[in-house]
């Protein structure tokens, strides 16, 4: 597990640097020691970012010959074997230097309030160039070179355990001091050879200082307060002038230690911040958000104080607002007004980043809205217009009339629709074609035929147009019947029974164009929509009325049609006209597009497929009836359906006696039901 969080550690290290904090952590400091006092600040820093961030701590200790201890707290246990790799792979990367650590001691907290693991790890470095040299210079598996490793175990094995039997009593030195003397090998120092020059005396005034460095506070080792800067005594008043002690007045909030001169003494390289107690403001402050002070303590050993160096804790000028305080408080030299003001800029950017992702989802919700809105008036369109000839209106194209050679046209409309008008309510009217029309415009989809219009009681449908298909005059027929099927479920207002419709079908050539610029309409023009609506306007109650070319296209294609005879059709003249059955391949609930399970397992096709698995399923009809199976021409093989009006009569009969459109009663002819002759094939 040590092996495994050490490679871990490494590779963080990789990782923190493909990241793009490389030059950040370069700059940290010019050695190791300095590297990892300024950790703290780094990650005080990355907390103004990230709010959220729980970073462990560290707390170096040097030794006399190059050697330091590393203090490490966290409130993660068992990652303190993280910390070598990294370490090591930071000296090795930054500084060119190997690093040997190993653990003297691992404790619960006894230092801090705020960390649950405190770990102190012996750190020993030497140059990397050295190694490197005395590597080459010996050979590999030398005996010089193992008995070096030898005794720098042993070394290692001795310091630990000095280490772990140094007592610590009250008025003793502590555990860091007694190590610090005990460390006693290493080759060359930590730090650069500079000394600096010191004067004999301070040359700045009192009120000078205090004016140049507004924020900062002297107290001695009892925490009373020696000096403090202009501003601190303007926004913590009587801090000077009240003998209270400086930990009456602020609590630290980093680092999470007691607040003592020793705990600060230990604890002296890392960033401070200090926070104002709500109970010694005045009242006229309580309401504002404490006063936060960030800075550096150092110890003046002659005088035995402790002076803090700080300044406002501010993210923004907002908080800056919400303080009550200004710019020209902090001093021109203090980097804090330029933080603020970086820190307002980066968080505008931020801001203006956000607004621009949620414009961006507004964006995409709006889009999303809007194809589900175009979606919908393309089907509205759709529903009016035939989709390719809407495509070409929508891309502003001139749409050309067209000419198609075979089609079939089927009217309908309802029986006694004027006397239904005339006894009913226009709700009532209205709710019952809409009824029937939204079951008949289903079936438009089933069968794949397109809905030319509605006029009153009247639909029109057509098969092969706009989209010519073969199967056309069956898929009307199919639709024909889906028809009266549906029929039978849509109740007369006036009677409370089942509406009647009559059906006209006619197959021949047609025109075809969009008609008009306001609410245009694809409409089809010529003889064949006459025809058509001759049929349906001349058949019969509850009947399906087939022309000649009808009764052409659809025969022997599986349909039953009984030949209803030689009528007088308007405009027309004599004409020989057929009643269209059922679909002999068809059940009903393929006719209506109504899911069925197969019986036996058997393959069951749809209305327009003509090849079945599975027999179709004989229906017997409700009046005696037989199937056409000559030549219309062949007078011998007439039959005249049993139950109409021109039953028993001859042609000219027919046409003297031809019904009215709205006669609804036709006599039906009492006998058993007989099958078709192609049923009796089966």
């Amino acid at each position: 597990m040590e092996a495994i969080l050490k490679l871990f550690g490494e590779y963080f290290f990789k990782f923190c640097k493909m990241s793009g904090y490389d030059r950040m952590l370069r700059t940290l400091g010019g050695n190791l020691t300095e590297f990892i006092e300024n950790l703290d600040a780094l990650h005080s820093y990355l907390a103004l970012s990230y709010q959220e961030m729980n970073a462990p701590s560290f707390r170096v200790e040097e030794g006399a010959d190059g050697a330091m201890l590393l203090h490490y707290y966290s409130d993660r246990h068992g990652l303190c074997h993280i910390v070598p790799g990294i370490i090591e792979a930071v000296a090795k990367d930054f500084f060119d230097t190997d690093v040997a650590m190993s653990i003297l001691d691992m404790n619960g907290e006894v230092e801090r309030t705020g960390k649950k693991e405190h770990v102190v790890f012996l750190v020993v470095q030497k140059a990397h160039r050295q190694i490197r040299g005395a590597k080459a210079s010996r050979p590999q598996g030398s005996e010089d070179s193992q008995a070096d490793q030898e005794a720098l175990q042993g070394t290692l094995l001795r310091m630990k355990e000095r280490y772990l039997n140094i007592p610590v009593c009250p008025g003793e030195k502590s555990h860091s001091t007694a190590v610090r003397a005990s460390v006693l090998f290493g080759k060359g120092p930590l730090r650069d050879t500079f000394q600096p020059v010191y004067p004999e005396r301070l040359w700045v005034e009192e009120e000078v200082f205090c004016d140049a460095f507004p924020f900062h506070i002297v107290f001695d080792e009892a925490l009373r307060v020696k000096q403090a800067g202009v501003n601190i005594q303007k926004y913590v008043p009587g801090i000077l002038t009240q003998k209270f002690a400086l930990d009456e007045y602020f609590s630290i909030i980093h680092p999470q230690v007691t607040f003592n001169i020793s705990s600060i003494c230990k604890f002296i390289n890392s960033q401070f911040v200090l926070k104002t107690r709500k109970e010694m403001m005045p009242k006229a402050r309580k309401s504002q958000p404490m006063l936060k002070l960030r800075g550096q303590m150092i110890w003046m050993e002659s005088l035995r104080c402790m002076i803090f160096m700080c300044s406002p804790k501010l993210r923004s000028l907002q908080e800056l607002e919400e303080s009550k305080m200004h710019l020209s408080d902090i001093a021109p030299h203090d980097t804090t007004r330029d933080l603020i003001l970086l820190n307002q800029q980066r968080l505008a950017e931020m801001e203006l980043s956000c607004q621009l992702e949620k414009k961006k989802e507004e964006l995409r919700v709006l889009s999303n809205h809007l194809a589900i809105e175009k979606k919908k008036t393309e089907t509205l369109l759709y529903a009016m217009l035939p989709e390719h000839v809407a495509n070409q209106l929508k891309e502003g194209r001139k749409v050309a009339a067209g000419e198609f050679e075979t089609c079939t046209i089927l009217f309908s409309d309802v029986v006694t629709f004027t006397n239904i008008c005339a006894a009913c309510e226009p709700i009532q009217i209205v709710n019952m074609l809409n009824s029937m029309y939204s079951k008949f415009d289903r079936l438009t989809s089933v069968h794949d035929v397109y809905k030319v219009e509605t006029i009153g009681d009247a639909y029109m449908v057509v098969g092969g147009v706009p989209v010519p298909v073969e199967s056309h005059a069956q898929r009307v027929a199919n639709f024909a019947l889906g028809m009266r099927i549906s029929a039978k479920e849509v109740m007369n207002p006036v009677t409370g029974e089942p509406i009647q419709i009559r059906v006209g079908i006619h197959t021949g050539p047609v025109l075809a164009g969009v008609v008009g610029d306001k609410m245009p309409r694809y409409c089809l023009f010529g003889d064949t929509v006459n025809t058509a609506s001759r049929m349906e306007s001349h058949g019969l109650p509850s009947k399906v009325h087939l022309s000649p070319t009808a009764h052409r296209a659809l025969k022997n294609k599986g349909f039953e049609i009984v030949r209803r005879g030689e009528i007088e059709v308007k405009g027309k003249g004599k004409m020989t006209t057929y009643f269209l059955i059922q679909n002999l391949n068809a059940t009903e609930d393929e006719i209506m597009g109504r899911p069925s399970a197969p019986a036996d397992g058997k393959e069951v096709c749809t209305p327009g497929n003509q090849v079945r698995k599975s027999p179709a399923v004989p229906r017997n009809t409700d009046h005696q009836q037989q199937v056409y199976k000559g030549d219309p021409a062949d007078a011998s093989n007439e039959v005249t359906l049993a139950g109409s009006p021109v039953a028993g009569r001859n042609s000219t009969d027919a046409v003297n006696n031809q019904p009215s459109p709205d006669e609804t009663k036709t006599s039906v002819v009492a006998s058993g039901p007989v099958l078709s002759a192609f049923c009796v094939v089966l």
